[in-house]
């Protein structure tokens, strides 16, 4: 079975290293999927193509969060997503040579992508933003853990049943930590499918959306999600030599349908809130065929298969939750500048913490951010 050949961990999502200082973008961002109705879910992420890697790399983002030497036991990370991105395999590996990460080929078995019945053929059809999409998520996979399996399961489309059919097939090849780089406005008919993302013993990890302060986003609403919101990193003179505020659009929210976890204690929402930790999810450095060749991406995209990559390595996946994140709050660079209120002014949220960053929990950046691997 392919559950012996790759160790436990799931991820929908990626990991990456990129070089700053070189050639910028040579295009505006723009979204990589466009808006959905309410029976789908939109991948989330921007990008600008570059004429050379520029962003965040790699090794900028052990730097910045503090990362052992050791690589970590070689989980397996799983990746939840829609559409087939025949490149994948050979643009990952294009990123990881360029930032003296080990190469992860299916050949070695450290790379595996399959449709959501968790067959090898046929494979899904293709989606442009998708497929962007997939690469983003292992490349900051690698970048979290670059010692990690990869098993990235191909829905379909984005309509939250074949999403939900890929979750289940990754935890049936034995994923024990599934990343999601996808979301939609939550909704009766998108909780119906609640189930695929709440299996015990299973690390599910969301992105919290790109939206800024709105409704909360689906899946990262779900109680037993570690819903992962994002960050802007830049570099200052203080002795960890980087500093974060929380991300313009990334994505809070206040739950209209699920109710407040126990392990969740702030104020000022009756529900669920979102989102639960952060990490950085503006200008990382992927290589991605379709778009030429280098491009820098931004979104919570990179942010939650990024902490996926982190519990991996750490050896947590499938024990990891957002309550043990909760707990581990001290182990957290705390995030305390910045909103993702977009209308100027605080006027959605009054300036309260739902939208805008503060000591302790805040909803854009949650408990903060990683310091190391303790925390997760």
């Amino acid at each position: 079975m392919f559950s012996k050949v790759f160790t436990a961990a799931v991820i929908v999502g990626a990991a990456f290293t990129a070089v700053t200082g070189t050639a910028g973008a040579a295009t505006a961002p723009r979204a990589a999927c466009g808006a959905v109705g309410p029976t789908m879910a939109r991948c989330l992420t921007s990008y600008a193509t570059a004429v050379a890697p520029d962003g965040w790399g790699a090794t900028d983002l052990a730097a910045a969060y503090r990362l052992p030497a050791e690589p970590g036991p070689g989980d397996l990370v799983a990746i939840s997503i829609a559409y087939d991105s025949p490149t994948l395999e050979q643009d990952l590996n294009t990123y990881r040579a360029q930032y003296g990460l080990p190469l992860c080929t299916s050949d070695t078995g450290c790379f595996h992508k399959v449709n959501q019945r968790g067959d090898a053929a046929p494979l899904p059809g293709q989606s442009f933003g998708w497929n962007l999409e997939s690469t983003l998520d292992v490349s900051m996979v690698s970048a979290a853990c670059p010692s990690c399996r990869i098993l990235v399961v191909e829905g379909d489309s984005p309509l939250f049943p074949d999403l939900a059919a890929t979750e289940d097939t990754a935890v049936r090849l034995g994923a024990k930590i599934v990343t999601n780089s996808y979301g939609g406005r939550e909704n009766g008919y998108s909780l119906s499918y609640a189930s695929s993302y709440q299996h015990p013993g299973v690390t599910t990890v969301v992105s919290s959306g790109d939206d800024g302060f709105t409704a909360a986003s689906y899946p990262a609403v779900l109680p037993d999600a570690v819903a992962v919101g994002g960050t802007t990193l830049s570099r200052d003179s203080s002795d960890r030599a980087f500093a974060e505020s929380a991300w313009l659009s990334g994505g809070s929210g206040c739950s209209a349908y699920v109710a407040k976890p126990a392990w969740q204690r702030d104020p000022h929402c009756r529900n669920r809130t979102v989102a639960d930790v952060s990490a950085v999810a503006e200008q990382l450095s992927i290589y991605f065929t379709d778009a030429g060749g280098w491009a820098t991406a931004n979104g919570t995209s990179a942010s939650a298969p990024f902490v996926a990559g982190l519990i991996a390595r750490a050896g947590h996946a499938g024990t990891t939750t957002a309550a043990t994140v909760y707990a581990g709050a001290g182990h957290f660079f705390d995030v305390t500048d910045g909103s993702n209120d977009q209308v100027s002014g605080g006027a959605k949220c009054g300036g309260d913490y739902l939208c805008v960053a503060t000591a302790g929990y805040d909803s854009p950046t949650g408990v903060g951010t990683p310091d190391g691997l303790a925390g997760l």
